[in-house]
């Protein structure tokens, strides 16, 4: 069926302390409220990809009350874009999946206005995706922007990631979506436990996981978990070379630099899970402001 429709620190402690521990997706969970939690689930490769089918799988399979509401083709790299046309085509091919003709946050937009109309979901989880979103991949990423839609609508988003800083092969990835898949079980029962009947996250507040790809098949245990910030490290970088004809061909290298400590590629490098806390602005805090008022003092229109 086809249709078309128009359409601060203390933060950063609470949670520290809610994921400290994050338990794997088969360990028994107390005080967890007994409705099932309802999660809208979506990505930037599309609403067919291998990431999000196990992931839908994963899930259902917890009891958790899970719609697919994603990109009908794949979204990679599309970041933050959204609502950039007067409609959108939309394609309903089963019960529980909504395929959405563009963004994540299109799909995002189109899920909490549409399928989820009379209620919010409890949580919206993005991923998981092919591929890291660590340092500027990040910034960029069509699977952390899904995740910021929703935060900018004020619903609690987690953002899922499978691979390292490393060019892998296809295959070690898929197979390494299976842990990424357990683990995010057990983050979401885990902040559903500390939760009780309240908010899965802090207000304002997303998680942005990426898990690494560990053993010779992809399918190893990582090498624990870290709470991190997003590396400023620029990992990829485009070279243009005129072709005379009015058009310049792109070249993208990988240029890795020393991971900043304490950073979500330091994590990954490292076989370990990372876990960035993500906000819906570009705010620089009110830590940077002071500096900033002193270099602008007397500045007139």
């Amino acid at each position: 069926m086809r249709r078309t429709r128009v359409l601060s620190l203390a933060t950063l402690l609470l949670c520290t302390s809610v994921l400290a521990g994050a338990v794997p997706a088969g360990a028994t969970q107390h005080d967890v409220p007994s409705a099932p939690l309802r999660i809208l689930l979506t990505n930037d490769d599309g609403y067919d990809a291998p990431g999000i089918r196990l992931l839908f799988q994963r899930l259902t399979s917890a009891g958790y009350d899970v719609t697919v509401v994603a990109p009908l083709t794949n979204q990679s790299g599309t970041g933050t874009k959204m609502l950039s046309s007067a409609s959108v085509a939309v394609e309903h091919p089963a019960p529980r999946v909504w395929a959405v003709g563009g963004t994540p946050g299109d799909a995002v937009a189109f899920g909490l206005a549409e399928v989820f109309a009379d209620r919010a979901p409890d949580l919206v989880v993005s991923g998981t995706n092919f591929g890291p979103n660590v340092a500027a991949l990040a910034t960029h990423s069509g699977t952390v922007g899904g995740a910021i839609a929703a935060l900018e609508s004020g619903v609690p988003a987690i953002a899922v990631s499978t691979g390292g800083l490393t060019a892998e092969v296809p295959r070690l990835v898929l197979n390494a979506m299976r842990p990424t898949a357990d683990f995010a079980v057990g983050l979401i029962d885990r902040l559903r436990s500390r939760a009780k009947h309240g908010r899965l996250l802090p207000p304002g507040l997303g998680l942005n996981v990426n898990h690494p790809v560990v053993g010779p098949d992809g399918t190893g245990t990582a090498r624990g978990t870290a709470l991190t910030h997003q590396d400023p490290q620029l990992l990829l970088q485009p070279r243009y070379t005129d072709a005379g004809d009015g058009t310049w061909k792109v070249r993208i290298d990988e240029v890795p630099r020393p991971v900043q400590r304490g950073s979500d590629a330091e994590a990954v490098a490292a076989g370990k899970v990372s876990i960035a806390p993500i906000t819906p602005n570009w705010d620089a805090g009110a830590d940077r402001l002071t500096g900033m008022t002193a270099l602008l003092a007397g500045l007139r229109p």
